[in-house]
């Protein structure tokens, strides 16, 4: 048992009423900042809490285009045309980290609050659902291969039949499902990286998103030399990623979503960076 020294009523009252407000006020500081979904930083509108004030700062891996990649100084794509609407209507301006992509699906990067959310052409999974709090979902994709033109090559099994070595960017989905096929890919770090492995010969056949291949094809000394071989319909959904429970930033970025969806924006985006018509999107989870 401690040490009690025996005081007068009077005094011991007044110091166990200030003791009580000091944890009082301290349990309210602690509130404030917990209340964060964001988990800290500075105060924004719509009780959403940014990791700097006045920014909406989006963790992505660059280039992984058209989705985001650098025109000049600048980084533009589809991703980062979908978070600037989130920002436009908080009031803020969109800044962009550029760190790899092992360290968005792992929530580590929103964790530790580097960023405030994640846009990085990120398919929704189950895995990646236990690390992070996704958006509505706001494109649907799929995989395709990709080889050297007159290959012979118009499916997985053609690869393998045929001997064929298999690349993929490491981290992805698109690794994941090569794998599940019982391949063992060649891994490159991105998406760049990736294409060169075709290019030079280190990967026959290469597996990546249909929307990165077809943007790699619409460049003349791509399309010169390889094709699009395969689509495998893997029914995948991008999704925007934030931190586990921040459900404030959830509630903008998808009713900006919607928005963006009802009021032909979301159109004018998909056109811009993909180039041809919108198609209907599935429902989510298939």
């Amino acid at each position: 048992m401690a040490y009690r020294p025996s005081r007068p009523w009077a005094a011991t009252r007044r110091r166990t009423t200030a003791a009580g407000a000091a944890a009082l006020a301290s349990a309210l500081l602690l509130a404030a900042c917990g209340s964060s979904d964001g988990g800290g930083g500075a105060s924004g509108p719509e009780g959403v809490r940014l990791v700097s004030q006045g920014k909406l700062t989006t963790c992505t891996n660059v280039p992984y285009e058209p989705f985001q990649f650098k025109q000049g100084q600048k980084v533009v794509g589809f991703d980062v045309d979908i978070v600037d609407l989130a920002a436009k209507r908080l009031g803020v301006t969109q800044e962009i980290i550029d760190i790899d992509f092992a360290a968005i699906k792992s929530g580590s990067a929103l964790n530790s609050n580097r960023c405030d959310l994640a846009a990085a052409g990120m398919t929704i999974t189950p895995d990646r659902e236990k690390n992070l709090t996704f958006s509505a979902p706001y494109f649907d994709a799929t995989q395709a291969l990709m080889a050297k033109k007159g290959s012979g090559v118009t499916s997985l099994a053609d690869v393998k039949t045929k001997g064929l070595t298999l690349g993929a960017q490491a981290s992805t989905t698109g690794l994941e499902y090569a794998r599940q096929q019982e391949f063992d890919p060649i891994e490159f770090a991105d998406s760049p990286k990736e294409l060169l492995g075709l290019q030079t010969g280190q990967a026959d056949v290469i597996i990546q998103d249909h929307a990165v291949v077809a943007t790699w094809l619409k460049k003349p000394e791509v399309a010169a030399k390889f094709e699009l071989v395969a689509n495998l319909n893997t029914g995948e959904q991008y999704g925007i990623g934030m931190k586990k429970g921040n459900t404030a930033l959830k509630k903008v970025v998808d009713e900006v979503i919607q928005q963006a969806r009802t009021d032909g924006t979301y159109d004018k985006i998909y056109q811009k960076w993909i180039g041809t018509a919108v198609p209907t999107p599935s429902p989510a989870g298939t």
